[in-house]
C-alpha cells in the first residue's frame, strides 16, 4: 500500500479510479467526483461509450478494461502513473435463472468471475491506494429475499459483505466498504426489464417509502460519502429507498 498523504476531508485534488464508469452508477460517481473537485480515471469495457462518458465528465484519463480479465486488471493498476486516493468498482451484473433453466457451468463462471474481480481490485487496487483512502465496491440487495430464480444472486449478495469486512481488516489503513443498491433506474435495468420497465417504475413510486425511484446519483452520493468519512470501514450501506421494508 502506498503511503504519504494527509487524511482527505473532501475530494479537491484527489484522484479517484472508477471501474465500470461508462454509464449508470459508475458514470454518476465519476461526474460527482469531478463536481467536488476530484480527478477521475475512468475504466470500462466499451471503448466508444467510455470515450463519450470521459469527455462529458472531463476525466483525466480513460482506459478500456474488462475487469473480469485478471491479467488486464493487474496491468491497468500497474500502469497508473502514481498512487491514487480512492478506487470504486461498479463492475458486475446480476444473474437470474430458475433451477430448471440454470446452466450450472455458466453459474460457476459467473460466481467465480464476480468474486475474482472483487479480489483482484482489492489486491491490485489496494496496492496503489494511499493510506486513509478507500476501496468501494457496488453489490446489491436483490438476493436478500428468497425467491425463485435468485439462488446465484442470493449467494453473492450474502458473500460480498463478508468479503468486504475481511478485506477491511487485511488492507487497513486503506478502508474498504460496500454499497448495496436495490432497483436503480439505469441503462442496465432498462436492458433487463425491457417493456416492463415503466411498470416497475410506477410500482416503486407507489410502494417505496421515499415515493420515487432510486437513481444513479443517489448511489453515487453514498459512494462519495464513504470516500471522505474516515470513520467507516468494513461496512455495507443499503441504498434502496426502503425497498426491503415493503412486501415484494
Amino acid at each position: 500500500m502506498a503511503t504519504g498523504t494527509p487524511h482527505p476531508q473532501d475530494l479537491a485534488d484527489r484522484t479517484v479510479v472508477v471501474i465500470g464508469a461508462s454509464s449508470g452508477i459508475g458514470f454518476a460517481t465519476a461526474r460527482q467526483v469531478r463536481r467536488h473537485g476530484g480527478r477521475v480515471v475512468m475504466a470500462g469495457r466499451d471503448p466508444r461509450r467510455l470515450g463519450r462518458a470521459a469527455e462529458e465528465v472531463g476525466a483525466e484519463r480513460c482506459v478500456p478494461l474488462d475487469a473480469a480479465d485478471t491479467g488486464r486488471l493487474r496491468e491497468f493498476f500497474d500502469a497508473l502513473p502514481g498512487p491514487v486516493d480512492h478506487v470504486v468498482s461498479t463492475a458486475g451484473s446480476p444473474f437470474y435463472a430458475t433451477l430448471d433453466d440454470l446452466d450450472v457451468d455458466e453459474a460457476r463462471t459467473h460466481v467465480g468471475e464476480r468474486l475474482a474481480l472483487t479480489l483482484g481490485v482489492a489486491k491490485y487496487g489496494g496496492a496503489v491506494v494511499r493510506d486513509a483512502g478507500t476501496l468501494v465496491f457496488v453489490g446489491g440487495t436483490g438476493g436478500r429475499r428468497p425467491g425463485i430464480g435468485t439462488s446465484v444472486t442470493a449467494a453473492l449478495t450474502a458473500a460480498l459483505p463478508a468479503l468486504t469486512s475481511s478485506l477491511a481488516v487485511e488492507l487497513a489503513p486503506v478502508r474498504v466498504n460496500l454499497v448495496a443498491p436495490g432497483f436503480v433506474d439505469t441503462p442496465l435495468s432498462a436492458s433487463l426489464l425491457g417493456d416492463r420497465l415503466e411498470e416497475r417504475r410506477e410500482r416503486l413510486r407507489a410502494t417505496l417509502p421515499i415515493r420515487r425511484v432510486v437513481g444513479p446519483d443517489d448511489v453515487a452520493a453514498v459512494i462519495l460519502h464513504l470516500m471522505v468519512n474516515e470513520a467507516v470501514t468494513g461496512a455495507t450501506y443499503d441504498v434502496d429507498g426502503g425497498q426491503q421494508l415493503v412486501p415484494p
